[in-house]
């Protein structure tokens, strides 16, 4: 399958760059997997498409202000550090600007000494490892020198950085927002919740290679990046008795999903487990977890939108986006919102 059949023309000014004032006076897209039927919404309306027994998959990660601008300690030039991955400990995988001035044993300072890091190891792509150093509580000096981590096509400031967070974030880890979970607000998942329907979290932490474009013409070749996904023995016992009753597991992002289908691959059920999953969800995968798919617009030739055409066909997708185009919803992150049933 080749990359370029999952493009398609987007005018750069329906990118999102800020948030709107209210997190759920977003579109909604309604897009039948089955026929490609399209219906347009209000993002509140979600609640008129969710019945009793239905469980709602949510992801609780919550992104670090990962973002730390520095200097070298010995030369004062200016370096920027992107925390990825936590390996252990205070040992960290990050993505560094200029990379080539990081050198194993290289000391990088943020905020005139408060933060420390010592490069351990140089990897490709940009990314190397450093252990830091600090006095006090390694987040709370985080939340002091650290900014959110935007998407590259974010140019916008952002005024109120909890705006790059679902109001349901808890398990701190992500270098990226689960963005489709940006449209909740806790009144409306009351309401949802009024409705009978269940609302189970999971948790993964969302990578940046969300954002790293496919380098490969033939899809197959690529290899994705691996995240850490938690399910609670809770959330597994709920999942599988929605399964038992017959209701509809729907997954709010790309990211709840890749958990439940790395799960109910290796087990062939729902289970209390956790670990790394690289699962590449593309046309052709049969999915064996979820029923539906609360998700946003995606980049295009991007992996997001492989998997939202897995699930609903690529002719079926491409079409509403070109729907969505003409009807200037507004795209990635901050943008509007499709449920795909």
């Amino acid at each position: 399958m080749e990359l370029k059949e999952f493009d398609y023309d987007l005018p750069k000014e329906l990118i999102a760059q800020t948030p709107l004032k209210e997190r759920d006076q977003s579109r909604l897209l309604v897009l039948d997997k089955n026929t490609g039927e399209i219906s347009h919404h209000q993002f509140r309306d979600i609640l008129f498409f969710l019945r009793e027994g239905d469980t709602l998959v949510i992801n609780d990660t919550k992104v670090l202000p990962a973002r730390l601008i520095g200097e070298k300690e010995e030369t004062k030039a200016v370096i920027e550090v992107l925390l990825l991955k936590n390996i252990e400990k205070d040992i960290w995988e990050c993505l560094c600007k200029p990379a080539k001035r990081i050198k194993k044993g290289t000391v990088v300072q943020f905020g005139n000494g408060r933060l420390k890091a010592v490069c351990t190891q140089e990897k490709e792509d940009g990314i190397r490892l450093f252990e830091f150093s600090y006095e006090g509580i390694f987040v709370e000096v985080l939340e002091a020198l650290g900014t959110m981590p935007l998407p590259p096509y974010i140019h916008e400031k952002l005024e109120d950085k909890n705006r790059y967070q679902t109001v349901y974030a808890k398990e701190l880890g992500s270098a990226a927002a689960p963005t489709a979970g940006l449209h909740f607000t806790k009144e409306l998942l009351q309401e949802i919740q009024k409705k009978k329907v269940n609302i189970v979290t999971v948790t993964l932490h969302v990578g940046l290679g969300t954002f790293r474009p496919l380098e490969v013409e033939k899809i197959e070749e690529h290899k994705m990046h691996s995240e850490y996904y938690v399910m609670s023995d809770k959330a597994a016992h709920l999942l599988n008795e929605t399964r038992k009753n017959k209701g509809r597991i729907i997954a709010v992002g790309t990211t709840s999903t890749r958990v439940l289908e790395t799960v109910m691959k290796k087990y062939s059920t729902f289970q209390s487990c956790s670990g790394w999953t690289d699962i590449f969800i593309y046309p052709g995968y049969q999915f064996q977890a979820i029923d539906g798919l609360l998700t946003n617009f995606h980049l295009p030739k991007s992996t997001l939108i492989m998997l939202v055409s897995a699930l609903a066909g690529k002719e079926n997708i491409l079409n509403a986006y070109r729907e969505a185009v003409k009807k200037k919803y507004r795209f990635f992150s901050f943008g509007d919102a499709m449920l795909i049933l």
